[in-house]
């Protein structure tokens, strides 16, 4: 891992954020670049182009300053930092960023949301995660040390997942971790038994592992009434330190109304979650 990408708004949760970066930066000598994203609007920015230039670079130089007393940190002491400030509105252009930096995992802070707010607004989080191609890790509370010594990973086991099935090992490794692999059987019409969903694991595995079994004496099969529900059950039970999971990022009335599985665990799970665009 050569660079982590860190999107501040300055909050407490940004500062969760930078410093669980911090802590992975320093054990995979990578270097940090921190954004802020303005988010001017056009009724900010008014027509005349001198102004708006002027109006612009004082939002700008506002920003810079207000880094220099946000990263004055002895956490983020011997890490590379790269400052960063855009007038971005629109938050899949955090993907843009990392994409032409070249980064490998984006860390953000999260505070979550519940009820209307999250059904009409959704938080900026879940708009990151839902848009991203780079995995995203969201921290949601503060840790000085961040250690991961038990990593679950959740999984429907299709062949579609297989890309994230090695990032999401790729990653653990880093962490030295112990890997939990579970399914989460449901009831009703996608309810499978025994033996259709260990067949289904195993033409999995044969085929991320290149033909090897051991992996499935890692899998569990957990049955509850909803993903989410099931995912959080099976993680509490083995005492994880993150979630790790595949997501297809839905957008428009398709996520509206059947909601993304990854971006509602994002946004609702107490630990560090992980996930990765299929």
């Amino acid at each position: 891992m050569k660079k982590i990408l860190v999107p501040v708004d300055f909050s407490e949760h940004s500062k969760y954020a930078l410093q669980v970066a911090a802590s992975i930066a320093k054990k995979q000598n990578a270097e940090i670049i921190v954004l802020h994203m303005l988010g001017l609007s056009e009724a900010v920015l008014i027509k005349n182009e001198d102004q708006e230039v002027a109006e612009a670079m004082y939002y700008m130089k506002l920003a810079e300053k207000r880094f220099d007393t946000f990263l004055d940190e002895e956490f983020l002491d011997g890490v590379k930092i790269t400052e960063t400030v855009q007038n971005y509105k629109v938050f899949s252009e955090i993907n843009d960023v990392a994409n032409d930096h070249d980064v490998d995992l984006i860390v953000m802070g999260s505070h979550g949301s519940s009820g209307l707010s999250e059904v009409f607004v959704g938080s900026n989080t879940e708009k990151v995660v839902r848009t991203s191609t780079i995995p995203v890790l969201v921290i949601k509370n503060q840790f000085e040390n961040f250690e991961v010594q038990e990593a679950v990973f959740a999984c429907d086991f299709k062949i579609e997942s297989v890309l994230a099935y090695h990032k999401a090992m790729q990653l653990f490794k880093l962490f030295d971790a112990n890997i939990h692999l579970v399914y989460i059987n449901l009831p009703g019409e996608q309810f499978r038994d025994s033996i259709a969903i260990e067949e289904r694991i195993k033409e999995f595995l044969f085929k991320v592992d290149l033909g090897a079994l051991d992996s499935f004496e890692k899998v569990t099969i957990h049955n509850d009434y909803s993903v989410e529900s099931g995912i959080f059950k099976y993680s509490q039970k083995v005492n994880a330190d993150m979630i790790a999971i595949p997501t297809h990022g839905r957008r428009g009335l398709a996520h509206f109304f059947n909601g993304s599985i990854g971006e509602r665990i994002a946004n609702h799970a107490n630990i560090p979650v992980v996930t990765f665009k299929i």
